[in-house]
């Protein structure tokens, strides 16, 4: 009798039926075969109808490249200026006797700054009004004399030269009495410039000058300066390259300038926090700085709050125009070449990798817009790219976000110039 040594091996030769060993069981057999022959007819219906890709093949998130509607705008470095500046001179020399501000205060124009010592002044006006009485007084003689030579001079009592130099003794007493008025007047507006006033309204700044300064007529060191804050300029240098870009886009169609007001001009304070009021472009200059390669372009801010202060450093964000079929991509999908090219990696309808060359226009926010290399409809890859190689079969998911459910239909863009 045959002895049964039950093994590993032993049992696998029962299984396939080696000869000489004990048969296996034929409900195995037939569970096998069946499940080979599913796997073969699956296999062959995927590959007919070229579906998904084969089973294994690594899967990667793509976007659905759609155009949109963005509103381009540029952000520019300015500085903000006053509105109106008057710096406070002396226009006569003497001692300060009063300063009549508080400094940083308002002024309106016409209030008094300064009282500059008035005594000798007055004393010049004094004399002038007395040589201006003299010569009145002188005149009324000189002209009854002359009055009587004219009759004298008809009945021929007197000289043609009498008569003569009467006359010229007449003119030359209303000389000099027009000459005694000029002079009163001269002392007449001396007096008035000790009272140093305020030509504009506005906020001033600190004096240069305390009470018993002397001080002199014109000098070079204003007394105060005096700025008018509401409203404020804000004067903002744009590169003429960029110029010439924004011109270049209009013509050729990819700006619609009638989609915004271009007049509108909005602020970024130097904290990063918007200014809230808008402002007005004024004027674009024509004079290119040949330092700089700009031209200055000059807003117009309303500030009453006097939150604006002459000489901050401030960004204005410029409208250019609008771009109705924009394409925008997020900065993840594009990666560089070699050559430090930009590039995707989109998946064809063969969902198969190929790689795509970009030109960017500009950043916005977490994505870039691309001028061309993509076109309505293409799958960029965004996340997977590492599995991803060119000319791999890969199996695409789109690309969930949960805050895109509620993205506005319009987006604003700005490009920023350092």
């Amino acid at each position: 009798m045959e002895k049964k040594v039950d093994t590993p091996r032993g049992r696998l030769a029962a299984f396939r039926g080696i000869p000489g060993k004990k048969p296996a069981r034929p409900g195995v057999r037939t569970c096998v075969a069946a499940v080979l022959v599913t796997c073969l007819l699956t296999w062959a219906g995927c590959k007919q109808q070229g579906g998904p890709p084969p089973q294994g093949a690594p899967e990667v998130a793509v976007l659905t490249v759609q155009p949109e509607r963005v509103v381009l705008t540029t952000d520019l470095p300015g500085r903000t200026a006053a509105f109106l500046i008057s710096e406070i001179r002396p226009q006569v020399n003497g001692l300060i006797q009063k300063r009549l501000f508080e400094e940083g205060a308002e002024v309106k124009a016409g209030d008094v700054l300064y009282q500059i010592d008035p005594a000798p002044f007055e004393a010049a006006l004094a004399s002038a009004k007395a040589s201006l009485a003299r010569a009145e007084a002188g005149l009324v003689a000189i002209r009854l004399r002359v009055d009587r030579y004219k009759g004298l001079l008809a009945d021929k009592a007197i000289s043609q030269q009498d008569y003569d130099d009467a006359s010229a003794a007449m003119k030359q007493a209303e000389a000099e009495i027009a000459f005694c008025k000029a002079a009163v007047r001269t002392a007449e507006i001396n007096l008035a410039y000790t009272r140093v006033t305020a030509p504009i309204s506005g906020r001033i700044g600190k004096s240069s000058v305390t009470e018993g300064a002397l001080v002199t007529a014109y000098q070079p060191v204003a007394l105060a300066t005096i700025q008018q804050l509401d409203p404020i300029y804000v004067d903002v240098p744009q590169s003429t390259t960029q110029l010439l870009r924004l011109q270049r886009r209009m013509e050729d169609g990819r700006l619609n300038p009638n989609g915004t007001n271009q007049n509108k001009v909005k602020l970024v304070m130097e904290d990063g926090v918007p200014f809230e009021l808008e402002g007005t472009l004024q004027f674009q200059d024509i004079t290119v700085d040949p330092t700089t390669g700009s031209v200055i372009l000059r807003v117009l801010f309303p500030n009453p709050d006097r939150t604006l202060l002459p000489g901050m450093f401030v960004r204005a964000v410029i409208s250019e125009g609008v771009n109705e079929k924009a394409i925008l991509v997020p900065q993840q999908a594009v990666s560089r070449n070699s050559k430090g090219e930009p590039m995707a990696m989109i998946v064809n309808a063969g969902n198969t990798v190929e790689p795509r060359m970009l030109t960017l226009d500009r950043a916005i926010g977490d994505k870039w817009l691309v001028a061309s290399g993509l076109a309505p409809g293409d799958r960029v890859i965004v996340d997977g790219l590492q599995k991803a190689r060119p000319g791999a079969v890969v199996a695409a998911v789109p690309l969930m976000k949960a805050d895109e459910a509620d993205a506005p239909a319009e987006r604003t863009a700005s490009v920023s110039v350092q």
